[in-house]
């Protein structure tokens, strides 16, 4: 076998073997979310307590993901991914343990932690992937995310229909996770840093091109941290189903994601990106009314599953339109990704503390209000119509979501 047969061979395996771990990273988060119902009772919170706690992923991931570049130069990509994967995939096991809401903060403190270290590392390999290959896979490996964590919650939804005990249930996912991203690991690129090379840069503020693209970014992120952990709350507490038709609908949601996102390179190709969003945008906006005004557990679930299709393939987007805006991409990227997770810090707070003085009613209605802001500023992702430049893997260092 020839060098270049040999390296072609070696990047088309390393391409399933990151597309594996997309997958086992959201396979996590679906488990997780279709049993927040189970941990909140748990726990004893309010809806207002919970939404407090669901922020403390993002404040863990906000502060931790800086460091993850660090961990990868230090040990070698390869290396890095694998430990920072297996802490996310056991960090699953924490919150249903915790019996109040100091503890259940702290466990959602490392659980997003250990995502976002995690996450930095897979999306950086997932770039120096597709610049190997010359052809964008990124939406696709995004795909394989939704793709996981429809399977986490679809199994979470299994489990809350038996009535399970979810401190069990995410034991076992938790162990059969680990094994499946250990072994995924073994085939990704195993990059090493120069031995002259600098160690990357641990904060970057973002420039004033990344503000308005953050600024779509914000919107969908808001849209989907709203949707995946308060779509079974709001099943349940207002239209009264039961915890297995709650926990169907976050599935629902992610099924729609998982599709539109594994879709998105083509239709992107097709029709541009401005286009693609302000669809995408009329979509969710849908989504968000049926939610709203529904009044009915069908009616709602169809809004969720809308909502879902249409916020897909935003943040990719962005960080598309990123790269191409200004004369720094990587800068821009890691600018976006600091508005972005600012969005998924808000959300889960904001949620909750307005449905604890009003209702998730109205929470949903601004939801909706967010997602028609998409039709309106689709406009600031022209860049993303352009021929795309090569990024560099240092700019690759942003989480996929939310995404």
């Amino acid at each position: 076998m020839s060098a270049v047969v040999y390296e072609q061979h070696e990047v088309r395996s390393a391409r399933y073997a990151v597309a594996a771990v997309f997958a086992v990273h959201g396979a996590v988060t679906g488990s997780f979310a279709t049993r927040v119902p189970w941990i909140q009772d748990h726990a004893g919170v309010s809806a207002g307590q919970l939404g407090l706690a669901l922020a403390f992923p993002a404040i863990g991931a906000s502060l931790a993901m800086p460091l993850a570049g660090g961990v990868s130069h230090r040990f070698g990509a390869r290396t890095a991914l694998r430990g920072l994967l297996a802490l996310w995939t056991l960090a699953l096991v924490l919150p249903a343990l915790a019996p109040n809401l100091l503890t259940l903060c702290l466990a959602l403190f490392v659980y997003g932690a250990t995502a976002g270290m995690s996450d930095v590392a897979m999306n950086a390999l997932g770039v120096e992937v597709e610049n190997r290959l010359d052809k964008s896979i990124m939406s696709g490996l995004h795909g394989m995310w939704s793709a996981g964590a429809l399977i986490g919650s679809a199994a979470g939804t299994l489990a809350a229909h038996l009535g399970s005990d979810a401190r069990l249930h995410h034991v076992l996912a938790a162990a059969v996770l680990t094994v499946a991203g250990l072994i995924a690991c073994t085939w990704v690129l195993d990059l090493q840093p120069a031995e002259d090379e600098d160690p990357p840069p641990r904060f970057a503020l973002p420039p004033r091109s990344a503000l308005l693209i953050g600024a779509v970014g914000f919107c969908a992120v808001f849209a989907e941290g709203a949707s995946l952990d308060w779509s079974a709350v709001y099943l349940r507490d207002e239209l009264e189903t039961s915890a297995g038709l709650a926990a169907a609908c976050t599935t629902g949601f992610t099924l729609t994601m998982a599709v539109a996102r594994l879709a998105g390179d083509k239709v992107v190709d097709r029709f541009g990106a401005v286009r693609t969003v302000r669809v995408s945008g009329v979509l969710a906006t849908l989504g968000g009314l049926l939610i709203v005004v529904g009044g009915h557990p069908a009616v709602a679930m169809a809004g969720f599953a809308l909502m879902g299709l249409g916020i897909a393939v935003v943040v990719p987007l962005c960080f598309a339109a990123a790269g191409r805006a200004g004369s720094n991409p990587s800068l821009a990227i890691a600018g976006v990704a600091t508005i972005t997770y600012t969005s998924g810090l808000v959300a889960p707070g904001a949620i909750g503390g307005l449905a604890q003085a009003t209702s998730l009613v109205v929470s949903f209605g601004l939801v909706t209000v967010l997602a028609c802001c998409l039709v309106l500023f689709a406009k600031v992702l022209r860049a993303g119509d352009r021929d795309r430049p090569k990024i560099s893997p240092s700019s690759a260092a942003v989480p996929d979501r939310r995404s």
